[in-house]
C-alpha cells in the first residue's frame, strides 16, 4: 500500500513520535510506503508531498513539533475542497490516510470517510478534550511546562508581595489549567467550564495575602466571569470559526487591582506549553498510537481513531471521536476547590 501521513491543528509534542512509528512499522513489518503531506490539509488539497522513508524519522523521536508542518486550512469550507483532496489521492497512488490531529483535523477526516476517502484518525491535542480517549498526547508536556512555570512564579510573588495570574491554553476545555494548578499549588483555578464570580477570586486573593503568602491565580484562556461582571473583547475567527482567544489574564490582573488594592501580575504563556521536547509518557503514548495506526490502515479498518481505555490502546469510530468534547467535570473541578484561598 501507499499510505500519506498529515499532522493538522495546532502542533504539540509527540508529533514525531507518531510518524516515527507509523513508518517504522509500516515498512519494516508490512512493506509499505509513505507519504508525508506538508501542512495538515493543505498538502492533499494542493498535492504538496514530501518523501517519508525510515531515514526521514530518524532521530525524531525527542524533537517537538511535526516534520510535516502544520496548519488550520479546512477543506470542508473551500468549494471543491474534497473533490479536490480525492483526485490529489488518486494522481499520486494514494490508498489511505493517517491524519493525526484535533477535533477539527478529525472532523474533517470523518467527513472525507463519509465521502469515500480511507482514513484512520490518531488524537492530538495538548487540551486533552476528544471524549473518545482517555487521554492525548502533548497533554502531559503542556502540563508539566506549565506546572514548572507556575512553580517560579510562586517564588517572585512572595518576593514582591504580588499576585500574580498564570494563563494558560484552554479554549472550551480547562484540563490544562486544573492538572496544572493543582500540581503546582495555585490559589484560584479558573476554567471554561464554570463561569467566575470576581468577587469570591478576590476574595481568595485577600485570603491569600492575610496568611503572608502570595496568591498564585491560574486562569484558562476561555474562562469567563458570571454575565455582566466583567467586559471581554471578541477577536477574529480562524477557518474553523473559532475566537482567537487571549487577554484573560490581563483583564483578571486589572479587576483585582482594582477591586483589592494589591499589586497584580500577568504571566501567559502561550505557545511555549506547544513547544520543545515531549515528556517521557508522551513519548511513549504518542508511539503506541502510531503502531495502532499503522495496524488500523494495513488490515483496511477505515473510520476508526486509536484511543487510550486505561493502559490500553483501542479504536473507536470516528463519530464517537469528534462527538462532544470532553470537558472538566463538576467532580473534578470540586477536588481543586478545597485549596482555593
Amino acid at each position: 500500500m501507499r499510505i500519506g501521513v498529515l499532522t493538522g491543528g495546532g502542533d504539540c509534542p509527540g508529533l514525531n513520535a507518531v510518524i516515527r512509528a507509523v513508518v517504522r512499522k509500516g515498512v519494516s513489518v508490512y512493506g509499505h510506503e509513505f507519504v508525508g503531506y506538508r501542512d495538515g490539509w493543505r498538502g492533499p488539497l494542493e498535492g504538496d508531498t514530501m518523501p517519508l522513508d525510515i531515514q526521514a524519522v530518524r532521530g525524531i523521536l525527542p524533537r517537538g513539533g511535526t516534520i510535516l508542518g502544520s496548519s488550520r486550512t479546512n477543506p470542508i469550507k473551500i468549494e471543491g475542497g474534497v473533490d479536490r483532496i480525492k483526485e490529489n489521492l488518486a494522481t499520486t497512488g494514494v490508498d489511505a490516510l493517517i491524519a493525526i490531529g484535533g477535533e477539527d483535523t478529525l472532523g474533517v477526516a470523518k467527513q472525507l470517510y463519509d465521502r469515500g476517502v480511507n482514513v484512520v484518525g490518531v488524537p492530538k491535542t495538548i487540551d486533552n478534550d476528544l471524549s473518545g480517549t482517555d487521554y492525548t498526547f502533548g497533554f502531559d508536556t503542556a502540563v508539566n511546562i506549565a506546572m514548572e512555570a507556575i512553580d517560579r512564579l510562586h517564588t517572585t510573588a512572595e518576593s514582591h508581595h504580588r499576585a500574580l495570574i498564570c494563563e494558560v491554553m484552554g479554549r472550551h476545555a480547562g484540563w490544562i489549567a486544573l492538572h496544572a494548578g493543582m500540581a503546582a499549588g495555585a490559589n484560584v483555578i479558573l476554567i471554561p467550564e464554570k463561569p467566575f464570580d470576581i468577587e469570591r477570586v478576590c476574595e481568595y486573593v485577600e485570603s491569600r495575602f492575610r496568611t503572608r503568602y502570595s496568591p498564585i491565580v491560574v486562569v484558562a484562556e476561555g474562562a469567563h466571569p458570571i454575565e455582566g461582571q466583567m467586559e471581554l473583547q471578541a477577536g477574529e475567527l480562524d477557518a474553523f470559526g473559532h475566537v482567537r482567544l487571549g487577554g484573560i489574564g490581563e483583564m483578571l490582573a486589572k479587576e483585582i487591582e482594582k477591586r483589592t488594592g494589591k499589586e497584580a501580575r500577568t504571566t501567559v504563556l502561550g505557545h511555549i506549553q506547544r513547544g520543545g521536547t515531549p515528556t517521557a509518557y508522551d513519548r511513549v503514548l504518542a508511539t503506541r498510537f502510531g503502531l495502532q495506526a499503522i495496524d488500523a490502515a494495513h488490515e483496511g479498518d477505515y473510520g476508526k481513531m486509536v484511543a487510550l481505555r486505561a493502559t490500553d490502546i483501542i479504536r473507536v469510530g470516528l463519530d464517537e471521536a469528534t462527538a462532544e468534547l470532553k470537558t472538566v467535570p463538576v467532580s473534578r473541578y470540586s477536588e481543586a476547590e478545597v485549596f482555593f484561598g
